[in-house]
This record gives C-alpha cells, sequence and structure tokens, in this order.
C-alpha cells in the first residue's frame, strides 16, 4: 500500500511534531537509509525536524516549524529545542530501521521524517492538522480529512499519562496518510481496529508508569504546595519527556517500526483493484443470480424436504456441477500414488488437446452439438476422465446454457441435462441413439496395437482409450456450421496462439453472440416484429444461416433473469410506442 503511516506528538514548547514515520519504498533504498548519514547530515538542521536538510522551498511550506525560509539562517538555538528528547524519537547517527518483504521485494523504511522532501512537507501538514484543527470530541478518537493536493489522512488522537505534564498527559496521533481517498475510507474499520490495538499498549505501559511515580512522589499535592511557583519553573524542564521514558520500553521504537510496516502490508494485501470495462457480462450476471439462489435455498432448507427427494435421482445446477457420489470413493478405491498419478494424467486439459486426441472430424461433430444445445452424452469408467471433458466443453457455452449431470446410473431425459456422463453398463433408449438431437462419447479400452511405452507422456496419457463419437445426424464434412464453430477451429489450429490466448478467445466470441442474441431477443420477444424484419435482422447482424439461427435461439435460453426483467420492463410503454409509430 502507497502509503505513510507517523506518530505525531503536540510538545507544549515547539507545538504539533513528527516523532515517528514508516514509508513503503519500492525502488532502491535512497542514499544514506540505513545508514548513519541520514541521521548525521546536518546536525543543526536534525536538532530542529529529526536529521533531514530542507531547502528554502521545502521549508517555505512548514512554516510551523518557527524557523526562517532562508536556506542560509542558522540553525534553531538551544532553547528551541527540547531536553530529553521530547521531540525526537531517533537519537543522532541512529540509522532508522529497515524490514524487506521478499515476496514483493518491497522496502518498509523507519525514521522520523520522510527523506523525499515533498513527503516531508505532506507528513508535516497532516501532522500539524491532526494536533490542532483536525479532532473529533474530546479530542480523542479518529477522524478523517484531507485533500487532493497534500493527500488524505486518517487520523486517531490519544492521550499518554505522564505525572509531569500539565493535566497529567500529552497528546499523541498516529495518522495514516495516502492519496488514494477510496481506498483509505474503505481501510477505515481495519485501520481503526489495528491502530487502537497499538494505543492501547502505548497507553497501558505509560499507565504503569504514571502509577508507580505517583505512588513513589505524588506529583498533585507537590504542585498544590508550589502552587505560585511559575509553571515552567516548577516542572523544572521536565515537559520534554520521551515517549520511551512515559512507557519505560527502550525497544519502542523497533516495536512501532514492525507495527507499522505490518499494518502497512496487510492494509495493502486486504484490499484489491479489479478494473471492470464496460456493462458485466451476461456470465457475470447469471453467476450472481445463480449465488443468490444458492444463498435463499440455503437459508430455507428443510430436512424434511430433502428426505422426500429420492435418492438415485442425480443433482443438476444449471452452470455448476454436483456429484451424487465422491470420484475418490468410487473409483480409486486402496491405490497407490502411482495409480494417482496415472489417473491424474488421463484427463483432457483443453480444447485444443480434446481435438488432438478425438480427431478433427469426431471433434467438429462434437462440438457442433455442443454449440446447437444437443444432449452430449458420455459413457466411461473414468469419472474424472467425463468431468474434465464436461469442464472442456462448457467453455463453449454461455454460463446459462449448462446444465450438467457429471456421473449417473441411469438415463437422464434431456430437459434436465445437456451434459450427461454415465457408466459403461447403463442403456440409453434407442430413440435417443438414434436422434439428431443427441451425441454419444463412448470411452473404451484401446487394444494392445494401439498403446504407447510412454504412458506417462502428457501428449500420450489418454491413448489407453478409445473414443467412439456417434449420433442420429453426424455432421457432413462440408457442412459450413455455425460462424462460431469455424472460429473456434481456426483458433484451435493456429499453433501460434497458446491455450491462455484461446480461452480468451472464446471469451470474445460467446461476448460477441451473445450481443447479438440480446438484440434478437429484444427485436422478437418484446417489440414482436414479424418474420420479415427478423430476416432483415439476421442478415445484418451475419446470422442468416439455420445453424447460426439455431444457436442464437439457444442461446437465448441462457440469457440472465436481470436482462430479461429490464426490457420487460420498458415494454408497450408510452414512448416506445410512439417511436414505433
Amino acid at each position: 500500500m502507497n502509503a505513510i503511516v507517523a506518530l505525531c506528538h503536540f510538545c507544549e514548547l515547539h507545538g504539533p511534531r513528527t516523532l515517528f514515520c514508516t514509508e513503503v519504498l519500492h525502488s532502491p533504498l535512497p542514499q544514506g537509509a540505513g545508514s548513519g548519514d541520514i541521521s548525521g547530515q546536518n546536525e543543526q538542521a536534525e536538532e530542529e525536524e529529526g536529521g533531514i536538510q530542507m531547502s528554502s522551498r521545502i521549508r517555505s511550506h512548514s512554516p510551523a516549524e518557527g524557523a526562517s525560509a532562508d536556506s542560509s539562517s542558522p540553525g534553531p538555538k538551544k532553547s528551541d529545542m527540547c531536553e530529553a528528547s521530547g521531540c525526537r524519537s531517533l537519537a543522532g547517527g541512529h540509522p532508522g530501521y529497515v524490514s524487506h518483504d521478499k515476496e514483493t521485494s518491497i522496502k518498509y523504511v523507519s525514521h522520523q521524517h520522510p527523506n523525499h522532501p515533498q513527503l516531508f512537507s505532506i507528513v508535516r501538514q497532516a501532522c500539524v492538522r491532526s494536533l490542532s484543527c483536525e479532532v473529533c470530541p474530546g479530542r480523542e478518537g479518529p477522524i478523517f480529512f484531507g485533500d487532493e493536493q497534500h493527500g488524505f489522512v486518517f487520523s486517531h488522537t490519544f492521550f499518554i499519562k505522564d505525572s509531569l505534564a500539565r493535566g497529567f498527559q500529552r497528546w499523541y496521533s498516529i495518522i495514516t496518510i495516502m492519496m488514494d481517498r477510496i481506498y483509505l475510507i474503505n481501510s477505515w474499520p481495519f485501520l481503526l481496529g489495528k491502530i487502537r490495538g497499538i494505543i492501547d499498549e502505548l497507553q497501558g505501559k505509560a499507565l504503569k508508569v504514571f502509577e508507580a511515580e505517583q505512588f513513589g512522589c505524588p506529583q498533585r499535592a507537590q504542585r498544590m504546595n508550589t502552587a505560585f511557583t511559575p509553571f515552567l519553573h516548577q516542572r523544572n524542564g521536565n515537559a520534554a519527556r520521551s515517549l520511551t521514558s512515559l512507557t519505560n520500553d527502550e525497544n519502542l521504537w523497533a516495536c512501532l517500526h514492525t507495527s507499522f510496516a505490518w499494518l502497512l502490508k496487510a492494509c495493502g494485501s486486504r484490499l484489491t483493484e479489479k478494473l471492470l470495462e464496460g456493462a458485466p457480462t451476461e456470465d457475470t450476471l447469471v453467476q450472481m443470480e445463480k449465488l443468490a439462489d444458492l444463498k435463499e435455498e440455503s437459508e430455507g432448507w428443510d430436512g424434511s424436504e430433502e428426505e422426500e427427494k429420492p435418492s438415485s435421482q442425480p443433482n443438476v445446477v444449471e452452470g455448476q456441477e454436483l456429484s451424487k457420489s465422491s470420484p475418490e470413493t468410487s473409483l480409486m478405491p486402496d491405490c497407490n500414488s502411482w495409480n494417482v498419478a496415472h489417473r491424474r494424467l488421463s484427463v483432457f486439459r483443453s480444447l485444443r488437446h480434446m481435438r488432438q486426441v478425438l480427431g478433427a472430424s469426431a471433434f467438429r461433430m462434437l462440438a457442433w452439438h455442443v454449440l446447437m444445445g444437443n444432449q452430449v452424452i458420455w459413457k466411461a469408467q473414468d469419472m474424472d476422465l467425463v468431468q474434465s471433458a464436461f469442464d472442456v466443453l462448457r467453455t463453449m457455452l454461455p454460463i446459462g446454457c449448462v446444465r450438467i449431470i457429471p456421473y449417473s446410473d441411469q438415463y437422464e431425459e434431456a430437459y434436465r441435462c445437456n451434459f450427461l456422463g454415465l457408466s459403461p453398463h447403463v442403456q440409453i433408449p434407442p430413440h435417443i441413439l438414434s436422434s439428431e438431437f443427441a451425441v454419444l462419447v463412448e470411452v473404451r479400452a484401446a487394444t494392445r496395437s494401439s498403446l504407447y511405452p510412454t504412458l506417462f507422456d502428457e501428449e500420450q496419457s489418454l491413448n489407453k482409450y478409445e473414443f467412439i463419437v456417434t449420433s442420429g445426424s453426424p455432421v457432413a464434412a462440408d457442412r459450413v456450421g455455425p460462424t462460431i464453430l469455424n472460429k473456434i477451429e481456426a483458433a484451435l489450429t493456429n499453433q501460434n496462439l497458446s491455450v491462455d490466448v484461446v480461452d480468451q478467445c472464446l471469451v470474445c466470441l460467446k461476448e460477441e453472440w451473445m450481443n447479438k442474441v440480446k438484440v434478437l431477443f429484444k427485436f422478437t420477444k418484446v417489440d414482436s416484429r414479424p418474420k420479415e424484419d427478423t430476416q432483415k435482422l439476421l442478415s445484418i447482424l451475419g446470422a442468416a444461416e439455420e445453424d447460426n439461427v439455431k444457436l442464437l435461439k439457444f442461446w437465448m435460453t441462457g440469457l440472465s433473469k436481470t436482462y430479461k426483467s429490464h426490457l420487460m420492463s420498458t415494454v408497450r410503454s408510452p414512448t416506445s410506442s410512439e417511436s414505433r409509430n
């Protein structure tokens, strides 16, 4: 996360001061970081603002420092510095703290002030505002402020007990600065909880020290006896006690560095940005609707209804797969690791892989039936193989058009699923085998002569099987077929395209044809245009061929309910009727 976390303190002599800050560096460390050069470049400038030598341009942006804007002006006087390091966290010459994140090659650097002059100015201004004007009621708690020029700030002010301070407490704040307002607001709950934990730990340590000092030498009674003594004189300069003294923790700054670095890393990894270009796709809308339906079903689930469902009927979920039995329990009882590894290789990895295994003509027939919405039946003993085949084939269809029964012991009608996996002994009705609206893929053991010796070669892992693709309506080799099928085959045969690129091509092709489906649905179902106008529209869309029309009608069933309801809500409106007339 590109942000800075800083601990600030309100000094009774010099006003708001930055004590300690942690920043994220994506590039190599600046010169001097992690070494004593940071704190020892200029002793006078360090005494004023923690070891960073300021130029006149930057110092003009921080008038609250009380120093002249002239870079050649002398350093601050001795009276302008707190004793006992009250306005300073790290001693002169201290190298600071650096943590390396090996996973992201990011460095978290902690010191009293940022090294970059512009960041110094931003942090300085946020520090002044957090301890002066930008405070919540009661002067203790979280608040948000900022602008586009100086960044946005999450600030949490708090008090630390001090027996020698005015009112027996000192005022501090922990601020988080970043330029992304939306990201910072979304991180409010997380930052509030974690920063509140850091503050509680600091306050707890300081309270123990305060109670011990009050028990040994009560300051309230002593002040009452010296009520007429000037306030600064009676404290004898002890207004500048350091935070390490107040908490009695010499490792305080190292602990704060660890906490701040973890806070920056955790807050940056809990939220991720995702670029959405345009409206959500139909697949995204359908997935959201399915999740909503599953949530409603889980909330209204009744155990008695589940018992009434026949146990022999497998589950079907549109766009998802549910199996009646587990592949591990039904296929691999008491398998050793050799068989498990072999089985994992015996699956389809992509459409290109399936085309290589089945052959060009058999794959074209199978893909044609898939795109047309016909029932695709696989008969095999290996359930993993059938599941992988369905996972590959379903990528050609919109999610709303996918209804899968991965494996069943009986035939299921086409209205329940368009992808059906069967065990080899299941009998398929004769009218289905001869139907033009179904395709059958039988997986048999290959003959010994066709087996290759390299059974573990990924390219030859399925050679132990023989795939027979049959249908009552075989696709002729010279048949043109739907346009999208020809484009899919062109992408699969192009060896210059990787598997990932082919997947993106499928996404683009599906979205292109789903847009045509939307136009056709609006034209025919909503506007009820005549058949002649529909033919003209199909010609404009480049889908006047018979196979393209069948494909569009089938894919129309995969439109989301959100899109359909939106169109139906505007049908027959006065404005639309007037525009048509």
